[in-house]
């Protein structure tokens, strides 16, 4: 459905506030982080920065690999920034946040995939912000669950890994990555900490059935994972995959009473939805 000059009126965002924009740049280019937000273009960034929040990208802001949908840089990243955990942790003091979302860039070069990073960035915001909570999202670490270990024994009281898409589309979407090792690490980590909330991300818009979203949706459930969010692919530039399908909101309520008939704690699932939109409310009403 469109509104009468044919556009796409539920994908309308208004312009986002300009001092706003540039008061959380100045905090960032002070500390030397990055945001999500920014390396990804998320539609969503006006406002999560005008209420004081933000998704800390750690690792640097350069991946190593491929994913056709995603506008962060790829290429050869640079050494880790020791300093980081505790300039994301000054950060989020100063924004005074009662949920901080950490997600990387994928970083298969190094022996833990950033798994250490991550865990230290957790201890220095927990050191600062005790009362916090804390979200991570994660690469796969390429299978390993040593990697994976480091991190739950950081603590954190959410653990995202989205699996993106369904499996006929990975090789497309995902060229390395693997959707078996995705859902696998989602079951490690219920195995190795029940307390923990797993969550997982899927876009639709790719060209997926809707037997084939139900399926990876039930797959999810399998492997125990408890919060399951569901957004629009939007191209972020034209050199990324294109649309194949604009999702009506209709049908985005349709896969959320689906998820939720399936077990899952909570579904996030509208149009401009991601992983970490409205993240901290979402935990509080589970």
């Amino acid at each position: 459905m469109t509104d009468k000059k044919g556009h796409l009126y539920w994908l309308r965002r208004k312009l986002p506030d300009q001092k706003v924009l540039e008061r959380m740049d100045l905090l960032l280019k002070e500390l030397n982080l990055h945001t999500v937000c920014d390396s990804a273009l998320c539609p969503n960034r006006g406002e999560c920065f005008k209420k004081g929040t933000a998704t800390f990208m750690i690792s640097g802001n350069i991946c190593t690999r491929n994913c056709q949908f995603c506008a962060v840089e790829k290429g050869n990243p640079l050494p880790l920034d020791l300093e980081e955990p505790y300039h994301i942790a000054q950060a989020a003091k100063h924004l005074n946040l009662k949920h901080i979302v950490i997600t990387s860039v994928t970083r298969d070069d190094l022996p833990d995939g950033g798994a250490k990073h991550f865990a230290q960035t957790i201890t220095e915001v927990k050191k600062i912000l005790p009362e916090s909570t804390i979200e991570v999202l994660i690469p796969d670490f390429k299978g390993s669950w040593d990697a994976l270990q480091i991190i739950i024994d950081a603590h954190p009281e959410v653990i995202n890994h989205n699996i993106e898409t369904v499996p006929r589309l990975y090789k497309l979407v995902r060229p390395k990555a693997v959707y078996k090792r995705s859902l696998e690490l989602l079951r490690q980590i219920k195995i190795r900490d029940k307390n923990v909330f797993s969550k997982s991300g899927i876009m639709v818009g790719l060209g997926e059935e809707k037997d084939e979203m139900i399926k990876a949706m039930k797959d999810l459930r399998e492997v125990g994972c408890d919060i399951l969010t569901i957004g629009q692919y939007l191209k972020p530039s034209p050199h990324h995959l294109k649309v194949s399908d604009y999702i009506h909101p209709d049908e985005f309520e349709v896969y959320r009473n689906i998820g939720m008939s399936l077990g899952f704690k909570y579904v996030a699932s509208a149009p401009l939805v991601r992983s970490s939109y409205h993240a901290g409310e979402i935990l509080n009403k589970i």
